[in-house]
């Protein structure tokens, strides 16, 4: 098991269940900071001593307060965490339940572990930590997170959503993709791939469809 962790959680009582659920796996050392700058600073200062962390357990959202703060949420923390410690492992405990979200978490920043906060979060960071150790990445078993998993964007199918969503029309669309060498580009082709983004979001016109993508993150 992980001999040193450290937690980055705004909230006291998260802070403190977060550290009573690690200690229960016998952790040696559990360290708790408040702020993401606290944490970085902590990593740093691990590292010269020669004695790192092995895990960081972070939420996303940190809200700010009278404490100027350079890192101001967990995506910041991660990426400079990373350039000081490439090694350091990674869980996100949050209430994020947008699927592409946490995709991108996993693609970008290549984090290793993903725990909603809610019922049984308790147990399902323990599941995390754990399988992580063993050497494999872990997504926690939240029906919120599952249910948004429904269709696999690809890079032409956003860069579509977020021509529409900008208030272009499907001609201004097809010119753009044109102009770009993007294809497919014809009328026809952006249309047939709007109704298979309708059908899978069980949307019924392209207003609602892009409803949709802006609340589950996708764009």
């Amino acid at each position: 098991m992980f001999k040193k962790i450290l937690i980055a959680e705004d909230f006291d009582s998260y802070n403190i269940a977060v550290k009573k659920t690690v200690e229960e796996l016998n952790v040696s050392v559990v360290d708790q900071v408040f702020y993401c700058d606290d944490a970085l600073l902590k990593i740093q200062h691990a590292l010269l001593a020669g004695a790192p962390y092995e895990l960081l357990i972070s939420d996303l959202s940190f809200n700010s307060d009278y404490r100027e703060q350079r890192l101001l949420g967990g995506e910041d923390l991660i990426q400079e965490a990373r350039k000081e410690q490439p090694s350091l492992k990674v869980i996100i405990f949050s209430i994020e339940n947008r699927f592409h979200k946490i995709k991108t978490m996993f693609d970008k920043y290549q984090i290793n572990g993903f725990v909603s906060k809610g019922r049984n979060d308790a147990k399902e960071l323990k599941k995390a930590i754990t399988t992580i150790y063993e050497g494999q990445n872990y997504i926690s078993n939240n029906d919120s997170v599952q249910q948004n998993n429904i269709y696999e964007f690809s890079e032409y199918d956003i860069n579509l959503l977020k021509l529409l969503s900008q208030g272009y029309t499907q001609k201004e669309v097809e010119h753009y993709l044109k102009k770009n060498n993007i294809t497919p580009n014809s009328e026809s082709s952006i249309e047939k791939r709007l109704a298979i983004l309708r059908e899978s979001l069980d949307a019924k016109d392209t207003k609602q469809l892009l409803s949709i993508v802006i609340e589950l993150g996708i764009i």
